[in-house]
Parts: C-alpha cells; sequence; structure tokens
C-alpha cells in the first residue's frame, strides 16, 4: 500500500484573500461620488438616526442653553427626517433642515444640538454642486440665520456671526472634496482611455499581422499550387496523347519541374513559419524578397507555357518597394497563367518614371471564366501598392486580355507615409474583380 500523506490545505494567494486596509477604505469612500454610492438612502437614514440621537444627548446633558419643550424637541428631531434624502435632493433637504431648525433658534432651544444636522446638510450640497451655487447658498443661510436670530437676541446674533467660520469652514470643505473627486476621476478616466488605447494598437497590430500572413501564404501557395497544376496537366497530355510512343523526356521534365516548384515552396513555407514560431521582436520578418527575384519568376511562367516578353530598366529601388512590386508581378503572372489560356502571351514592362516604379503586366488571353468563385488575389495586389504609397489598377483591355498596372512611388517620404490595408480589404470588392486567386 502507498504511504498515506496528509493533504495540506489549498490557501488563496494573498492578493485574493487581504482585505483593503482602514484607510484605504476611507480614502475610498472620499472619493467616491456620493449620489453614487451602493445603499446611499440607508446609510443616510443611519446617518440620520446616529445624528439625532447625539442631538437628544446634547440639549439633555449639556447646560449651554435652555432645554427644548414639546415643540421644540418636534422641530429638532423633523431637522434630522430629510438627511434621509441627502444624496438625492441635496437642495431640497438644505431647505427643509432650514426651514426646521430655524424656528427651533427662534424658541431660544439649545442652540448647539442642531448643528451636526446643519453641518451635514451645508457639506452635502457643496460636495455635489457648483461653487457658484454652494457660495449663494451659504450667504442665504448665514443671512437667515442672523435676521431670525436679530429678532430674538441682539446678543445671540452677533453670536452666531462668530460662529459663522463654522459654516464656511463646511462649505469649502465640501468644495475641496468636489474638486478632489473630480481630479480623482479625472486620473481614472485617462488611465481607462489610455488602456483602452492599447487595446485598440494591440487588436490593430494584430489584425495587420494577421492580414501580412494571410497576404505572404496566398502569394506563396497561389503562385506554386498553379505552376504544379499547369506542369501536372502537361505530364497527364503527354502521357494520354499517345501511350504507345511515350514521350519519356518531356514527362521527366514536367515532373521535375513539380518536384522543384514543390521544394522552392516548401522553402518559402518554413521561412515564413519560422518568423511565425519565432519569440523575438515583432518586426523579425526575415529577408524581403526583391527585384533580383523577377527573372526566376518569369523563367517560372515560361516553363508554365506562357510566352513571356520582359521590357524595361531598372536601377535599385528600397526593399519595401522592390517587395510588393516582387509579390504583385508574382501574382500578375500567377493569374495569366491560370485564366489567360493556354500558351498566353504575356508582356512585362518595369521602369523607372517621375521618381516611381512602374509595373505593367498585359496578357492576350480570354479571362476567367465567368461565374468563377471570387479569390482574394487582386485584393492582395492593391494593399501590396497601397502599402507602399502606391496604386495600382487592374481590368480587361478594350482588344482582348488582361492588364495590370501598377504605381510605386521610390520617395522615403511617399514610402513613410503608407498605411497598412485594413482588414477587411481582403474580402471588398477588390476581391471580386478578374476572379484572382
Amino acid at each position: 500500500m502507498h504511504p498515506t500523506t496528509k493533504a495540506e490545505p489549498a490557501t488563496a494567494p494573498p492578493s485574493a484573500t487581504a482585505r483593503p486596509r482602514l484607510g484605504e477604505r476611507v480614502m475610498a469612500v472620499i472619493n467616491r461620488d456620493p449620489r453614487s454610492a451602493p445603499h446611499g438612502t440607508r446609510n443616510d437614514a443611519v446617518l440620520a438616526a446616529v445624528l439625532l440621537a447625539a442631538s437628544v444627548c446634547l440639549a439633555l446633558f449639556t447646560d449651554e442653553g435652555r432645554r427644548p419643550d414639546a415643540l421644540g424637541w418636534t422641530l429638532l428631531c423633523a431637522a434630522h427626517v430629510p438627511l434621509v434624502w441627502r444624496r438625492r435632493h441635496p437642495l431640497l433637504v438644505l431647505v427643509a433642515v432650514v426651514a426646521l431648525v430655524g424656528p427651533y433658534h427662534a424658541l431660544d432651544n439649545h442652540h448647539a444640538a442642531p448643528g451636526a444636522a446643519s453641518c451635514v446638510a451645508l457639506y452635502t450640497l457643496a460636495v455635489t454642486g457648483r461653487p457658484l451655487r454652494t457660495v449663494l447658498t451659504g450667504i442665504a443661510v448665514l443671512g437667515t440665520s442672523v435676521g431670525v436670530m436679530l429678532t430674538v437676541d441682539a446678543h445671540q446674533a452677533v453670536e452666531l456671526i462668530r460662529v459663522s467660520g463654522w459654516v464656511i469652514a463646511v462649505l469649502f470643505a465640501g468644495v475641496d472634496v468636489r474638486y478632489y473627486r473630480q481630479y480623482v476621476a479625472g486620473i481614472v478616466e485617462r488611465a481607462e482611455r489610455a488602456e483602452r488605447t492599447r487595446e485598440e494598437e494591440a487588436r490593430r497590430r494584430v489584425a495587420e499581422e494577421r492580414l501580412r500572413i494571410a497576404r505572404d501564404l496566398h502569394d506563396l501557395l497561389a503562385h506554386s499550387i498553379t505552376l504544379i497544376g499547369v506542369r501536372t496537366s502537361v505530364a497527364a497530355h503527354v502521357l494520354a496523347a499517345d501511350p504507345e510512343r511515350l514521350d519519356r523526356e518531356a514527362v521527366a521534365k514536367a515532373l521535375d519541374d513539380i518536384a522543384e516548384t514543390c521544394r522552392t515552396a516548401r522553402g518559402e513555407l518554413r521561412t515564413t513559419l519560422e518568423v511565425l514560431r519565432d519569440h523575438g521582436p515583432g518586426d523579425a520578418r526575415g529577408p524581403l524578397p526583391g527585384l533580383d527575384g523577377v527573372p526566376d519568376l518569369v523563367e517560372a511562367a515560361r516553363l508554365a507555357g506562357a510566352r513571356v516578353e520582359r521590357t524595361g530598366r531598372l536601377g535599385p529601388v528600397p526593399p519595401a518597394v522592390g517587395a510588393a512590386a516582387y509579390r504583385i508581378l508574382q501574382e500578375a503572372l500567377t493569374n495569366a497563367v491560370r485564366h489567360a489560356g493556354p500558351e498566353p502571351s504575356v508582356r512585362v514592362d518595369l521602369r523607372e518614371e517621375d521618381g516611381a516604379l512602374r509595373l505593367s503586366v498585359t496578357d492576350d488571353g480570354t479571362g476567367p471564366a465567368p461565374g468563377g468563385v471570387p479569390g482574394f488575389g487582386l485584393a492582395g495586389m492593391r494593399e501590396r501598392a497601397r502599402s507602399v504609397g502606391g496604386a495600382l489598377d487592374a481590368g480587361a483591355r478594350e482588344g482582348g486580355g488582361f492588364r495590370v498596372t501598377a504605381t510605386l512611388p521610390l520617395t522615403s517620404s511617399a514610402t513613410s507615409r503608407a498605411v497598412p490595408a485594413p482588414a477587411s480589404a481582403v474580402a471588398g470588392p477588390a476581391a471580386t474583380a478578374g476572379g484572382s486567386g
């Protein structure tokens, strides 16, 4: 039997079980808008009851003024009731408290007892209202209180003016807390906005990377699969043409071309997958294809049966422009081999004019079959051109055939201003033109 071991109780991480400290809870209450706090009415009812109990104790057990009579007790208790709704209607609550506390003081009852309720009502108005309204309300409250006390006792009115500093202090405390909450709310809002911006930027980068991978895989696989299909058709035709006089050399040549195309595609696909699996910097994409690979593209199209003529002369071009031109030419030749019919005549023109690389691929074929399944080739070519600040036009020729023309700026400023195409452009209207693969 295996020895049994006592399982230790699972303990939650400290961050999940640790409760916020008292200071943190107090600051959370201060930072939170009282109007949006949970259980506000219930908490205010408890606050009103506590303040009423304190006021009753103050009126009963201190000798600073006359103990209230029955009407005084009624007014004192009634003055605490509106505090239950102080968060919802702060101005109305303050008016109600003043309306009840005024007669209470006019009857010369204990003047310190309702002080706490009055301060809470003033603070609530200051912390929730605009500063101008708070100042005007404070002036009105002090003026009304002094006026009432002057009708009762001039000495008490002077005393009220002397202690009015407490009222001003409460109002300024409320305004200060209000501005502090706005400051904290602004910080939180800016942090949330920055977080949303980072998330949107991350999503945008992911979409751009997916689009780039889709274009690279499409350009690689569509070109290679098209060449394999054409050469397989050639081998099948040779085998079926005259079985008794089999042209073994032609069949072997077609099969060798298929094997070479497979090896090339496998190497390029392996390079792409290595970039995707690499955990290094996100911009490490390996060497870009360039115009030095154009002769290989032309030769591959010729081996697939197309009669390709190349014209024009070029000097050095930026790597990004060369890569875009290479991929555009690759897709254009692939479409010509697929859709232009048997042994199409294709003309490739590459030249530099007015500070831009001008690329033209023209064929005399029949074009894609009507009703075919639209692909992503033309959309990918347009995105390649836009990625370096250029433009591409593709469509049927008036005299028959198909033409692809692209203008790619060679200046660094135009290339730096280029904006990657959105992911939605892959399936846009351009994808339906020409039925490109």
